[in-house]
């Protein structure tokens, strides 16, 4: 098969097309053919260097992917050769081939194409993981999303409008903030512009946000805190601002607040399996019943994933960006 290989750390042209050998599917797995897959800035990383895939996972990059089961490992019930198939990945993803774990494959939701169904797996487990099965979004809370115009951003102000919460973003376009507005955001903050803390505060007298989901890391932590309500969950996932913060823990006590920090591609298998489960529950219905959509900013041919890594480091897309196999 082929796959994207990086033979060098390095930028986006350290990502090279090239034959390899055909992965193999074990005890519990499937292999997937791929139609497409989808870039994540953990895939920038990688590429880069500076984030390894867990011991005994794909080397390429690629943390989600669709397609069809051509096979089927010793051990795996409920699935069939031939299924249209999405999955959740620790890696493989920028290949023709990848096996993946059955505990981590979703059904492609009724009324999304195949290739857009690249668009869901990280984002819905993600979010639901961390947002509902972590911070325990309710109805009726405020949500603070920051980067709300990404994958991440734009599933989440999806799910929790759908929850019955009231949701805030943060973005740096009036472009993106536009289009989450018509997602269901209520809350605009051009981050460029202004003031996130103060704006939240402003929009909720003074009570701050319930939930705030951060990709930022260090650079929004202390802020972070300071925006959130009495009893306000912060839940971390991403480190784009860098990865040593101050925290005044005074301020974290007198709001009685709680901050998380999750990952999902080292955890293991039967946390992963439990994820999609909840995903499937949750999610699936409401992306069946038209409340909850993918959003896709462009579709690339896998080979130029390279292209792919340039639009997300400029910070220009709206949702996913899609890597598609002929």
């Amino acid at each position: 098969m082929h796959a994207i290989t990086i033979p060098e750390p390095g930028g986006p042209d350290a990502l090279v097309w090239t034959e390899v050998p055909d992965p193999v599917p074990g005890e519990g797995e499937v292999l997937v053919e791929v139609v497409s897959s989808a870039v994540n800035r953990a895939d920038l990383l990688q590429r880069q260097g500076f984030y390894n895939p867990p011991p005994g996972s794909s080397p390429y990059p690629g943390l989600e992917c669709a397609g069809r089961i051509a096979a089927l490992g010793p051990g795996v019930s409920g699935w069939s050769v031939g299924d249209e198939v999405c999955a959740l990945l620790a890696g493989g993803g920028y290949a023709e081939k990848v096996a993946v774990p059955a505990g981590q494959l979703l059904p492609v939701p009724k009324g999304i194409g195949l290739v857009r169904a690249a668009a869901l797996p990280e984002v819905t487990c993600t979010v639901w993981s961390n947002v509902f099965m972590v911070a325990h979004l309710r109805p009726g809370e405020t949500f603070l999303v920051h980067g709300g115009s990404s994958g991440i951003g734009t599933m989440a102000i999806q799910l929790a409008k759908a929850v019955g919460a009231k949701v805030a973003v943060t973005a740096g376009t009036k472009e993106k903030l536009d289009f989450c507005a018509e997602l269901g955001a209520e809350i605009l903050i051009n981050y460029r512009e202004q003031d996130f803390v103060e704006e939240i505060r402003e929009n909720t007298a003074g009570g701050g946000a319930d939930v705030i989901l951060d990709n930022m890391g260090a650079k929004y932590l202390g802020r972070n805190v300071d925006a959130l309500a009495v009893n306000g969950r912060l839940a971390i996932i991403g480190m784009q601002g860098g990865v040593k913060g101050e925290l005044n823990i005074g301020t974290l006590l007198g709001k009685r607040g709680a901050i998380t920090a999750t990952t999902l591609r080292a955890r293991p298998l039967a946390e992963k399996a439990a994820v999609v489960a909840a995903v499937r529950e949750h999610v699936w219905p409401l992306i069946e019943g038209g409340h909850v959509r993918p959003v896709v900013d462009r579709e690339l041919p896998m080979s130029d994933a390279a292209q792919g890594h340039r639009v997300l480091e400029e910070s220009g897309h709206i949702g996913k960006v899609l890597l598609t196999l002929a």
